[in-house]
């Protein structure tokens, strides 16, 4: 008996290994994927601008990095006592426009170099639905609770998508042209305009992937979205707000994307890494003990051995 409707996923033409460099932006998808590949020490870099839900806010910050973008004062706003960026998510918000502008441009710094040697960068939309801001004239990624009637609310199309990408990523793979683009849907509904709101946001952004892939080199596509929407169909695989998934549905998720992705030869590194990891986060009820020293002592030897593998793997590339 089958109990389950399985998404197939085809075999990919690249495979993710301790040499591989990861860029991931976007929505929740990524921070979580992304918090897994630090966790078994894989080299990526995660959201230098935060959370971004829209394609058009991936986009600009993309467009920061490729452009290696400095913010200034002029490029904040103020809003009660903070100093905040309309590309940026609210942790990078400030009292002091110095503390702002410090957050945000030591951040972009980062990412700039690590762009520079990206072999696969994972892009996450959350929602086709945008906010543009009526004085500025451009798609935010953050509305920092500023006032509604600041802002413009609509619903991109596939057609406006594809062409920001078409044309973004073919100036990407110009100057780097042996990255991969991964690109996800998040699974997580935006309830904000209903069921069947959330359907057509969510089939624009898979409409405007498909176009990508199919006309475009070097692009890919993920269904994480569609293992949620069918493999996982029961409320179990949810938070509590009915919305967001659970920690086993982003443990399931993840493993199809091991699974899919990272090759054999790293999965026995990642075997020895959470083991050491386990290790070391435990708390010992006696953490002064003779045995706990030595069991801490082996491990931190352990993942020192591991860190030295990794390093010369990556020096091979």
């Amino acid at each position: 008996m089958e109990l389950q409707t399985v998404v197939k996923l085809d075999k990919p033409s690249f495979r993710i290994d301790y040499s591989t460099r990861l860029m991931m932006l976007g929505s929740c998808f990524v921070e979580n994927v992304g918090a897994k590949l630090e966790y078994f020490r894989f080299k990526t870099d995660i959201n230098p601008c935060g959370i971004v839900y829209n394609p058009l806010s991936v986009a600009d910050t993309l467009e920061l990095l490729l452009a290696g973008k400095r913010f200034s004062q002029a490029d904040l706003l103020r809003n009660g006592e903070l100093w905040v960026s309309l590309s940026h998510h609210g942790r990078f918000s400030a009292r002091e426009a110095g503390d702002c502008l410090q957050r945000i441009n030591s951040r972009l710094e980062k990412s700039v170099a690590h762009l520079k040697t990206t072999n696969v960068l994972v892009i996450t939309w959350g929602t086709a639905w945008v906010y543009r801001h009526r004085q500025l004239g451009r798609v935010v990624a953050n509305c920092h609770k500023f006032p509604a009637t600041d802002f413009e609310r609509f619903r991109l199309s596939p057609e406006d998508i594809e062409q920001v990408y078409t044309d973004l990523l073919s100036r990407l793979h110009s100057r780097y042209p042996d990255m991969r683009v991964l690109f996800t849907v998040s699974p997580i509904r935006h309830w904000k305009d209903g069921a069947h709101g959330n359907q057509l946001s969510k089939s624009v952004l898979l409409l405007a992937i498909d176009r990508l892939v199919r006309d475009l080199e070097n692009v890919y596509y993920f269904p994480s979205y569609e293992i949620v929407m069918d493999e996982l169909r029961d409320y179990r695989f949810y938070a509590e707000d009915m919305l967001h998934v659970s920690p086993v549905a982003v443990e399931y998720i993840w493993e199809r994307f091991r699974d899919t992705y990272i090759g054999k030869d790293a999965l026995g590194l990642m075997a020895r890494i959470d083991k050491v990891n386990k290790t070391l986060s435990h708390r010992p009820a006696d953490a002064g003990s003779e045995k706990w020293q030595r069991l801490w002592e082996k491990n931190t030897a352990e993942m020192a051995e591991i860190e030295t593998v990794i390093r010369k793997l990556r020096a091979k590339e």
